[in-house]
């Protein structure tokens, strides 16, 4: 496999005890040859508190291949942010990676449907106001006897029943083109991801079950309910802390 992907950095990276570390969601760019898998179904755990934001799981690119990151609730770098998620691009023969970023709104991200408010354009799993986050029940997990702050909207609901589960946009894949306000959120301040998602990510990295290859039908972790917490199968099963092997 290592033979059919090439991995393009087109920005920063660093050595690490002689090893190295790719951010493969802020500072590099990565082309494979060969398409990423399609997009994991699952269910999203229980919002663990007030003031997470879901941000979807996807397929990033390592040196063994394609591997799976696990769907997370995370606490925003500041208040009034909401992510974009990282999407792949497949222009001219290859399909790029896109990271994802924190912004004022939500950008473009390739049409993607992750599920859980983000499917395609925008997000519908919440949104801010006051200063403070509201959850579209209709969309998101909530355990509402514990979070007060909540709404329900039911005419943004979505399932991925009966819809693409491509993780790339570009023919073969979803065809979609950025709307015009989409074109300006990429063009505005975008904030990069925080450290515990740059963890979260690194983690996934090292674990080896979250590798896609023939013999594995799913990444052993497919959601989590935070950031070094509860890991959940591609059945919803707990799996218990965030230890990674």
């Amino acid at each position: 496999m290592k033979n059919v992907f090439t991995a393009i950095v087109l920005f920063s990276f660093l050595f690490l005890t002689g090893t190295l570390r790719i951010n493969a969601q802020i500072n590099i760019r990565v082309s494979a040859h060969i398409a990423p898998p399609p997009i994991e179904v699952y269910t999203q755990p229980n919002c663990p508190g007030d003031g997470y934001i879901w941000t979807p799981g996807y397929w990033a690119y390592g040196a063994d291949g394609y591997y799976w990151i696990p769907g997370v609730w995370v606490l925003p770098p500041g208040p009034g942010l909401l992510w974009t998620p990282g999407y792949w691009d497949f222009v001219d023969g290859l399909y790029q990676w896109y990271p994802g970023y924190w912004g004022a709104s939500v950008g473009y991200y390739g049409g993607i449907n992750y599920g859980w408010g983000y499917f395609g354009t925008g997000y519908s799993g919440g949104r801010w106001q006051s200063g403070h986050f509201y959850y579209n029940t209709a969309v998101s997990r909530i355990n509402t006897s514990a979070i007060h702050n909540v709404y329900s909207e039911k005419s943004v609901q979505h399932t991925f029943k009966n819809v693409n589960h491509s993780s790339f946009n570009g023919n073969g894949g979803i065809i979609y083109k950025p709307l015009a306000n989409e074109r300006r959120e990429e063009a505005s301040k975008q904030i990069q991801p925080t450290s515990e998602q740059n963890s979260h990510y690194q983690k996934s990295v090292q674990d080896k079950g979250q590798f896609s290859s023939p013999r594995q039908v799913h990444p052993s972790a497919i959601s989590m309910d935070r950031i070094g917490g509860n890991r959940f199968n591609s059945g919803g099963r707990k799996m218990g802390g965030g230890a990674h092997h």
